[in-house]
């Protein structure tokens, strides 16, 4: 499933930015959320848990498992193949409610193998637009549980980025994300914006840059340079003259991610023979 394929922060690379490669950055597990009643995660729960197990493969799983840090047991699901299981599982279901996506999300989260949060994650991605501002709660909870790139990552572009767009109100939610104490959370509130292109908010994109400029870990850096980078896709100048002004605040890791694509000079002018 796509929830493995983030912005290779699987790394924790060798890189000297990292703030301390041996640091347990991964999050525990938040306060308890009420589980909403629902016919469809009971169907959906049950023909999971059935269906999932017939392919697990236990040598996968403990290659998985030590690839991932050891956030938690996996059942060994290739990508390919859980993307055939899902299709299964979903056949003939109904298109959720918002109550309906939270109590999948929520039961899926309280399984142990990992695969069954990337389908509550490909769940919500699919089915976002059918909730609410009131469903930032459960999407926090997601992030602050059991934290890892794998699923943050997607929750933050494509989840918890699809409601802010859908309600501008929550970017005061996103304000107090970014000073969190949670890794986790600051950094799904430096990537919400990842796929809004023209429509980011500059000026808050770059305000939430400067507010993690100093922080040590690995995973923020990092997340400042990929927000920057993809933003860079719309507006390369804007980050060009962002960083020339502001780049003795930031890690070494966060201008090279940001500057990835686009180098450090203008491309006004070059190749013209003047």
């Amino acid at each position: 499933m796509g929830a493995r394929d983030s912005d290779s922060d699987s790394g924790r690379d060798s890189d000297s930015d990292s703030g301390g490669a041996g640091a347990d950055r991964r999050g525990g597990r938040s306060g308890p959320l009420a589980v909403p009643d629902s016919a469809l995660a009971d169907t959906l729960l049950e023909r999971l848990t059935a269906v999932y197990p017939t392919a697990a493969d236990p040598e996968r799983a403990r290659s998985m498992r030590a690839y991932m840090k050891d956030i938690g047991p996996f059942l060994g699901l290739p990508a390919p193949v859980q993307r055939t299981l899902s299709r299964t599982v979903l056949a003939g279901t109904p298109r959720p409610t918002e109550a309906d996506c939270a109590a999948v999300a929520l039961r899926c989260l309280a399984l142990p193998e990992r695969e069954y949060r990337y389908f509550a994650v490909d769940y919500l991605r699919r089915h976002v637009g059918r909730c609410s501002a009131a469903f930032l709660p459960v999407t926090r909870h997601l992030v602050a549980t059991d934290s890892w790139w794998d699923t943050v990552d997607l929750l933050a572009a494509h989840v918890v980025g699809a409601l802010v767009a859908a309600d501008p109100r929550l970017t005061a939610d996103m304000d107090r994300w970014i000073a969190d104490d949670d890794l986790w959370i600051a950094r799904t509130a430096l990537l919400h914006q990842l796929r809004y292109k023209e429509r980011t908010d500059v000026e808050r994109l770059f305000g939430y840059c400067l507010r993690q400029s100093g922080h040590p870990d690995f995973f923020l850096r990092k997340a400042i340079g990929w927000a920057l980078r993809e933003y860079a896709k719309t507006d390369p100048d804007a980050v060009r003259d962002f960083l020339a002004r502001e780049r003795g605040r930031f890690a070494p890791l966060s201008v090279r991610e940001a500057l990835k694509n686009i180098g450090e000079e203008k491309e006004k002018g070059e190749g013209s023979g003047a």
